[in-house]
């Protein structure tokens, strides 16, 4: 069975431009492989049809911020903006899980572009999606307070499993702040009684707490 069969984003795709896609083979990748590094070339366009990316910028103290994931059905925006404006990578691309993944080199990314409709719309739709959610994430790191970010995102994160584990480390890189910051915010809702914190887990003990915290101050 074709590959294809589980991209379902690309199920509009054109007889001839899911020939040149079925040439490709997937590829599987280990937890923690890295994808790119900043100022390399853009090498292909890449489709995951199984597993999470994380694409994430690391400034000159050090200090990381995850930019976005890419799971089945998203988009890499860092690599469609380098393969449409031949700019580098900016930013670090990791495997957080075991990821199969198909990734189409430049030339034939360029060919379908130019030829699918199909596809062109797909990288577009997917492109807009992301620049979306790009500029929320700008919004919030530039104007709301970090106890919000912090209390949104782990009420985000318990909506799948609670108690979550992540270290505070990663939490820092997700919400976009120091280590230090988010250490200081959970200890401090420990003692209020929201939050339980162990080795790498969190578990929220009073949810509706976190999100009055949450809520934007007016």
């Amino acid at each position: 069975m074709s590959w294809l069969a589980r991209a379902q984003a690309l199920d509009a795709l054109e007889p001839p431009a899911r020939a040149v896609l079925e040439k490709l083979a997937p590829m599987e990748l280990p937890a923690g492989a890295v994808l790119f590094h900043p100022g390399e070339s853009v090498k292909g366009y890449a489709i995951v049809l199984s597993g999470r990316v994380d694409v994430s910028l690391t400034g000159a103290t050090g200090r990381e911020i995850l930019l976005y994931s890419v799971v089945p059905g998203q988009s890499c925006i860092q690599s469609t903006m380098g393969l449409l404006g031949g700019s580098d990578y900016t930013a670090e691309a990791t495997t957080q899980t075991d990821t199969t993944l198909v990734l189409l080199p430049r030339i034939e990314f360029l060919q379908l572009v130019d030829s699918s409709p199909a596809f062109r719309a797909i990288v577009f739709r997917a492109f807009s999606d992301r620049m979306q959610n790009m500029m929320q994430l700008l919004e919030k790191v530039a104007f709301q307070r970090v106890e919000c970010r912090l209390a949104e995102h782990l009420l985000a994160l318990a909506e799948s499993a609670n108690p979550l584990r992540i270290t505070q480390a990663e939490l820092a890189s997700q919400v976009g702040t120091a280590r230090e910051v988010i250490s200081r915010r959970l200890e401090s809702w420990t003692r209020r009684g929201y939050v339980r914190t162990g080795r790498g887990t969190i578990e929220i003990l009073d949810a509706q707490a976190l999100r009055e915290i949450a809520q934007p101050q007016m």
